[in-house]
C-alpha cells in the first residue's frame, strides 16, 4: 500500500500549498442534494449520491427532495425499479426485473456539534432481481444499471466529510465507492443502460474501479483552484471479498485486499449560479495498483479457453479519459429547462485489457412539451472496442470447436428514452435500447454471433419522503 500512502501525502501537500490561494476565492455554493445545475464534480451527500446515480425521481437539473428533521439531520429514501425485455435478438428472448431500495442519512456537524464544515453520510441499500443481459442477451454490459454489486442488503456508505477554506477544499474518508466521486454526472443516469449509467462502463471493464453499492476503505480530496477549476484525487481499497454474494458491507477489515485504485481529474465546471449555459469539462485517469485476472492466459501462461485451468493473476493497470457536457440551449435564463450535449472518450494505457477504448456521445432535453417542464428526452450511443487479447480468446475458443468465422471487433449500444414526471415523487422512464454485435467475451464458445438485440425497458423511480409529504419534488407547491 506504499502507493496509497504516497497519494495521501500528495493530497495533503496540495492542500497545504494551495490553502492560501483557496482562501482568496469566493465559496462555491451547493445544495443538500447536488450543486445548483448539472455538475461532474461528484456527489457530496448520501442524497446526492442516489440522485446522481439516477435513483431519485428528479431530472438532472434539480436536487433530490430530502426530509429535514431538524438539528442538522436530513433523511432520504427512494425505490428504483428497472424492467427490460428483448423481443428480438440475444441468445434467447426473455424479460427481467431488478430493483433497489435506498435509505440515506446526512448529518451537518456544524449544527449538530459545532464542527464548521464537517458532515457525515450513511447509506443502506437493498438490491434484488435479475439481469436480462445475464439471462437472455448474453453480452457483458447490463441493460439494467440497477442490477449488480450483489443482490442483497448492505451498508453502502459511511463517511466523514470536511470542507475547509470557505468550501474550496473538500476532503472525505471512510467506507466509500469511487464512482460517486469520480467519472460521475447526473446526466448519465437519465439512462437505464449500464453502458452510460452510472459511469462509462469502460472503467469497470479495465480496472478495479470501486462501484456503488460495494463500499471499501477510501479517501479523496477536491480543491477548487478558482470558482470554476478544480483538481481532484483519491485512493480506494480494492477488496474482491466485498463483492461476494451475501456480503453486507459490515466487514471493515482489510483482509482480502489486493491493492488500491487511484483516480484523478482536472476539471472545469459551472452551474446555473454562475453560467447561463452550464458546462463541464474534465480530463483524468486512474492507476489500478491491485491484482486482476488475466483476460486470456491461465496460471501456466497458456490460453485458458484451451487448457481449462484458472486464469492467471496480474498486477497494475491504468487508463485515461476526457469528458464534457455543455448546455447549448436554454430558452429561459431563470429556469433549468434546455438542451445539453455530452460525451466521453476513454482508453487504456497499461495492463492486459479486454477493451482498447470507449467512445460515447449523447443529448438530454429537459422540458419537452407545454405543461411538461420536468419531462426529459434523451439519446445516447457508445462503442466499446475489444482488444486483440479479447478477440484472440474468442477465436481460439471457436477454433477448438472447428469454427472459423469473423469475430466482431466492437459492441455498439444505444438508448432512446422519455422521462415522465408523473408526480413530484414519481418518475417513469420508458426506453428503447439496441445492441449491435453484443459482446461475446462471457461466452467465447457460443457457436455463432450473438444476434443484435432490441430491448424494451422501463425505469421507475419513487422518492418515498416526497410521496409521504415530508419533502418536495419537481412541481411541488
Amino acid at each position: 500500500m506504499k502507493a496509497g500512502s504516497t497519494i495521501l501525502a500528495a493530497l495533503a501537500l496540495c492542500a497545504a500549498t494551495t490553502s492560501g490561494a483557496l482562501a482568496q476565492v469566493a465559496p462555491r455554493g451547493t445544495t443538500a442534494g447536488q450543486p445548483d445545475g448539472q455538475d461532474i464534480t461528484g456527489a457530496d451527500s448520501a442524497a446526492g449520491a442516489a440522485d446522481t446515480l439516477g435513483q431519485s425521481a428528479t431530472p438532472a437539473t434539480l436536487p433530490v427532495g430530502v426530509f429535514d428533521i431538524g438539528n442538522g439531520l436530513a433523511l432520504s429514501a427512494n425505490y428504483t425499479g428497472q424492467a427490460a425485455a428483448n423481443p428480438i435478438g440475444g441468445i434467447r428472448q426473455g424479460s427481467a426485473y431488478a430493483g433497489q431500495l435506498f435509505f440515506g442519512i446526512d448529518g451537518d456537524l456544524d449544527r449538530l456539534a459545532g464542527i464548521a464544515g464537517g458532515s457525515f453520510h450513511i447509506a443502506v441499500t437493498n438490491r434484488h432481481g435479475r439481469s436480462l443481459s445475464d439471462d437472455s442477451i448474453g453480452n457483458n454490459t447490463s441493460v439494467q444499471e440497477i442490477f449488480g454489486g450483489g443482490q442483497t442488503t448492505r451498508l453502502t456508505l459511511l463517511s466523514y466529510q470536511q470542507k475547509l477554506f470557505d468550501n474550496r477544499l473538500d476532503v472525505e474518508f471512510g467506507r466509500l465507492v469511487a464512482n460517486i466521486a469520480f467519472l460521475n454526472s447526473p446526466i448519465y443516469c437519465n439512462f437505464q443502460s449500464n453502458s452510460a449509467c452510472g459511469n462509462p462502463t469502460f472503467v469497470f471493464k479495465t480496472s478495479n474501479f470501486t462501484f456503488w453499492p460495494v463500499a471499501s476503505w477510501g479517501a479523496h480530496a477536491k480543491a477548487w483552484l478558482t470558482n470554476r477549476v478544480f483538481v481532484h484525487g483519491g485512493i480506494y481499497e480494492v477488496n474482491p471479498l466485498h463483492q461476494q454474494p451475501g456480503d453486507n458491507g459490515l466487514d471493515f477489515s482489510a483482509k482480502g485486499a489486493t491493492g488500491a485504485i487511484m483516480p484523478f481529474e482536472l476539471g472545469y465546471s459551472t452551474t446555473f449560479a454562475n453560467d447561463r449555459l452550464p458546462r463541464n469539462y474534465g480530463i483524468g485517469g486512474w492507476y489500478d495498483a491491485s491484482d486482476y485476472v488475466d483476460p486470456m492466459r491461465d496460471v501456466t501462461g497458456r490460453p485458458a479457453v484451451l487448457t481449462g485451468l484458472p486464469l492467471g493473476t496480474r498486477f497494475g493497470r491504468s487508463g485515461v479519459y476526457a469528458r464534457f457536457d455543455q448546455m447549448v440551449w436554454r430558452p429561459d435564463p431563470t429556469a433549468p429547462q434546455g438542451l445539453t450535449l455530452f460525451g466521453v472518450a476513454m482508453a487504456g494505457t497499461s495492463g492486459r485489457l479486454n477493451e482498447d477504448y470507449f467512445l460515447e456521445i449523447g443529448a438530454l432535453q429537459t422540458g419537452t412539451f407545454a405543461g411538461r417542464p420536468f419531462d426529459t428526452l434523451g439519446f445516447v450511443i457508445n462503442t466499446q472496442a475489444f482488444s486483440d487479447l479479447a478477440l484472440q480468446n474468442i477465436r481460439l475458443a471457436q477454433a477448438s470447436l472447428g469454427i472459423d468465422r469473423k469475430i466482431p471487433s466492437r459492441q455498439v449500444m444505444m438508448e432512446l428514452n422519455y422521462g415522465i414526471q408523473v408526480t413530484p415523487a414519481i418518475r417513469l422512464t420508458p426506453n428503447l435500447q439496441y445492441i449491435v454485435d453484443p459482446d461475446q467475451t462471457r461466452f467465447p464458445t457460443y457457436r455463432k454471433p450473438i444476434p443484435d438485440a432490441f430491448v424494451v425497458g422501463a425505469k421507475l423511480s419513487v422518492d418515498l419522503f416526497t410521496l409521504a409529504g415530508f419533502a418536495k419534488g419537481p412541481g411541488s407547491d
